[in-house]
């Protein structure tokens, strides 16, 4: 399976060496910084005494997980969960509790395992997500981490036709990258930029077809039937593609973004999840709400503003991070 077992599996499925392995926990650190900073260093302090864990802890951590954007279903069984491995475990500090808090947030967070690394050549990435979320900033991201870590031939599609000055966007971000751009300008229509594009990828050498879409919630009906249409064309010429739908998700956006993204579910069977603009928040808890609302596991996490700033997504890196003690 190589390639497609190194860059598409999850978690301890992806092989990595030390080096990459530290250079993504470096990323996650960076893009949590503010959370730190913010509702989860409170939730850190919380749980850095000796004192005994009294009803007032729970109140407090209830009410700073669902100012940090966790929700209100996803923070009453977080807390509940906690009570009961504490109650279990016999611990009766509030330091102790932390590592009975975080254990479960992991679980949160691993409760929606990934799928099967797939093999398939070229291997087909849709992106959606609503206008704003960062889909093209993320697409030129994706397609650098690509070609420059994985040495893969990278293809893109600019199916977001309707938004005005998209496609030159992601023109502009495929010459910076260096990598070619299937377009037919604003007002084409998408479906056949994506059928261009298909083609393309089939006849050349393309590892990797990454398609932007348009993200118009305005017209949910038929943000629908386009994205519905576009998926139809693409299974047309490979039937079991596409390999990958990636739901991108603005961070800053909170709650309100988990609720935007339920529209997506619906029109396009959605597998993975990219939160961007991590790190402009200080409400790190949509990672979690995302895990119980979504119900989709968070692929990659967009940790800056730079080219190389999108890390792959591990759980237990991402816990540990908010309860970092930064010097």
């Amino acid at each position: 399976m190589g390639f497609f077992k190194r860059m598409f599996g999850r978690g301890a499925d992806a092989p990595r060496t030390e080096d990459e392995a530290r250079q993504e926990e470096q990323k996650i650190d960076q893009a949590t910084a503010k959370a730190r900073q913010g509702f989860f260093g409170q939730i850190a302090g919380l749980f850095a005494t000796s004192d005994p864990i009294t009803d007032d802890l729970w109140d407090d951590l209830e009410a700073l997980l669902i100012q940090a954007d966790v929700g209100v279903e996803t923070t009453m069984y977080l807390v509940n969960r906690t009570k009961d491995r504490c109650n279990r475990n016999g611990v009766k500090q509030a330091r102790e509790a932390r590592a009975m808090l975080q254990a479960e947030m992991v679980r949160v967070l691993q409760d929606q395992a990934g799928r099967p690394p797939v093999n398939a050549r070229p291997y087909i990435i849709l992106v959606v997500g609503v206008n704003g979320a960062g889909k093209t900033t993320l697409i030129a991201k994706l397609a650098h981490r690509l070609k420059q870590q994985y040495g893969r031939h990278v293809l893109l599609a600019a199916g977001d036709t309707f938004r005005a000055a998209a496609t030159e966007q992601l023109e502009t971000w495929a010459e910076r990258v260096g990598v070619p751009v299937i377009t037919r300008g604003q007002g084409a229509d998408p479906g056949a930029v994506v059928y261009d594009a298909v083609e393309a990828a089939a006849q050349q050498d393309v590892d990797v077809l990454i398609i932007d879409t348009a993200g118009r919630l305005h017209a949910k009906t038929n943000l629908m039937q386009e994205l519905q249409k576009v998926r139809n064309i693409i299974r047309r010429r490979f039937p079991d593609a596409p390999h990958e739908v990636l739901l991108v998700i603005d961070a800053t956006t909170g709650q309100n973004g988990v609720l935007q993204a339920k529209s997506f579910l619906k029109a396009v069977d959605v597998t993975d999840v990219a939160v961007t603009k991590l790190d402009g928040t200080a409400k790190g808890g949509i990672a979690f709400a995302i895990a119980q609302d979504i119900e989709r596991p968070i692929r990659y996490v967009g940790t800056g503003e730079k080219m190389t700033d999108l890390a792959l997504f591990d759980a237990q890196t991402f816990v540990d991070s908010l309860f970092l003690q930064d010097n």
